[in-house]
């Protein structure tokens, strides 16, 4: 059975009249990396906070390990934390970095030097120890607080946007070694991001939140390919959100068409929300089953993939991603036809 090192029970923080986190229940398990995803407000960052212990719930209960630690300072809690703007001491050096807080909490100097030693190499910097932060890259600085965090040997590591100060390139090299020292290390990892692409390939579990809520849990592949909540399908990659009438337990009519849904239990005359993914929509050749009539709103070359923005007849949009040559003409103002396959619908709760 997975062991529970985290968890949050009921928990809610509020500001003033603002509630920030709303009776949020949550288990992190032994090991795992889980994302918690979602825009600016969501509650993400709070729900960070209350788990390091740098603001209290205003009601519910943290658990790690099992023990109450809700009244618990922040220091004590044996927790790693990363932040988004690294925080070193620009005037010492990136071993006197790493080393600070064991100095501070008394160790042996032998035993801070092989700790020191054991960090760097983790996130191979062990050459660098006697540079100056302001002689790093961003992506260097970054690991150097992973470093400083790790050196302490926490229960948890907690993550707050750590690689949204690097550019695309940086971000990108470091979302792979920054999976790499997890899986090395083995450590429980909550992870708090804005970005999908870094909470798709980073995490064994995602948590969506918006408005101090998760609004589903689960495997990156789950949350991708059967978002349960509109929010969900909308905010996790691009998609498509059509709104349909049920006319059988699978059939569903939407603008003069109507689509085959495989593996749909609809009331018949019951309001229907599917949505789909832009790369599994396909410009037909001509009509058929689960063919719409649109037209072409608006296309953005992107290189490996052209995004076509297309109208049905009742004003819906329709968002496809073209990888080949389409088989009819595509401008903005032309028909087409478009393929929505049966089986790429999510039925949204």
């Amino acid at each position: 059975m997975t062991k529970t090192v985290v968890e949050l029970r009921g928990c809610t923080r509020d500001y003033g009249p603002v509630r920030a986190v709303d009776a949020l229940d949550l288990s992190v398990y032994e090991g795992e990396f889980l994302a918690l995803l979602g825009p600016s407000g969501c509650g993400k960052t709070t729900t960070l906070n209350l788990v390091a212990g740098f603001v209290p719930p205003t009601a519910g209960r943290i658990l790690i390990d099992g023990e109450d630690v809700t009244d618990r300072p922040a220091h004590l809690r044996g927790l790693g934390v990363v932040f988004q703007f690294y925080a070193l001491f620009p005037h010492l050096s990136i071993r006197e970095n790493v080393a600070f807080g064991l100095r501070e909490r008394r160790l042996p100097a032998a035993e801070i030097e092989r700790r020191v030693g054991d960090a760097l190499e983790l996130v191979r910097l062990n050459r660098a120890g006697r540079q100056r932060p302001s002689e790093l890259s961003g992506g260097m600085q970054q690991r150097v607080a992973l470093a400083r965090a790790l050196v302490y040997r926490p229960r948890v590591l907690l993550l707050d946007e750590p690689l949204a100060a690097l550019d695309r390139k940086l971000r990108e090299g470091m979302r792979d070694e920054l999976r790499a020292i997890q899986r090395t290390v083995g450590i429980t990892t909550i992870f708090v991001t804005h970005d999908q692409a870094e909470a798709l390939g980073l995490s064994d579990r995602i948590a969506v939140m918006s408005a101090g809520r998760i609004e589903q849990l689960g495997a990156p592949r789950e949350i991708y390919e059967h978002p349960t909540t509109r929010f969900v399908a909308d905010f996790i990659g691009a998609s498509t959100v059509l709104r349909g009438r049920a006319v059988a337990a699978d059939r569903v009519t939407v603008g003069a068409g109507r689509l085959h849904v495989r593996g749909g239990t609809f009331r018949s005359g019951a309001d229907v929300e599917l949505a789909i993914r832009p790369e599994r929509v396909r410009v037909a050749s001509g009509p058929g089953d689960n063919v719409l009539d649109a037209r072409v709103e608006g296309l953005v070359y992107q290189g490996a993939q052209t995004e076509v923005t297309a109208r049905l007849d009742d004003g819906q949009r329709v968002l496809v991603f073209v990888t080949e040559p389409a088989p009819v003409p595509l401008a903005p103002g032309h028909r087409v036809r478009l393929h929505l396959p049966a089986d790429a619908f999510m039925v949204l709760g």
